[in-house]
């Protein structure tokens, strides 16, 4: 539907953290519809097993979209086990070629516990700088944050439940109730 016709959903702040042989992906359970908050507990950090091969991945934007999108991923891991980059890549083509896909509003950051991306509809897959990803509402004040944080000695996982908090107290769209997966290589 059209922005004027029906009002924007917000709320998703998702941060991933790789430090010390893991990877740890976080995401705040607030989902806003204008200025409302429709749902506080929100689960929007999975972990997949396609092909025996473990990845986490957590989403921002449509519920239904990003659903449809991570079975793509599954599908394209299933048939190249192992393989995050390159089921990622392809993913990314078709989400960007597909008339039916190219529509989807959502954002994803995946990890296998050693590769970590952010897959957007543009057709990008992006490794970040710094070993630290964010997308979603509040995803530029967690990522500040971690990018922060990240001078200190603290683990992967303090490193993101303490951006996460953060970015709760700055983002209206973003609250501290957190799914929070780990995985390592």
């Amino acid at each position: 539907m059209a922005e004027d016709k029906f009002p924007g959903w917000h709320g998703t702040t998702i941060l991933a953290v790789r430090r010390g042989g893991e990877v740890v992906v976080a995401g705040d359970g607030q989902v806003s519809l204008g200025n409302t908050v429709i749902k506080g507990s929100a689960r929007k950090v999975r972990r997949l097993s396609p092909g025996g091969h473990d990845v986490v991945a957590g989403f921002a934007g449509s519920t239904a979209d990003a659903f449809t999108l991570l079975e793509r991923l599954e599908k394209k891991l299933e048939s190249a086990p192992g393989q995050l980059a390159r089921a990622c890549v392809d993913l990314a083509k078709d989400w960007r070629m597909d008339k039916y896909l190219r529509n989807l509003e959502a954002m994803l950051i995946v990890t296998d516990g050693r590769d970590l991306y952010v897959i957007t509809g543009a057709g990008d897959v992006l490794e970040p700088e710094h070993d630290v990803a964010a997308i979603g509402s509040g995803g530029n004040f967690a990522l500040a944050a971690a990018r922060g944080l990240m001078t200190t000695d603290l683990p992967a996982e303090d490193v993101a439940r303490r951006a996460m908090a953060i970015a709760a107290e700055i983002c209206v769209f973003t609250n501290g109730n957190l799914t929070v997966e780990r995985i390592s290589k």
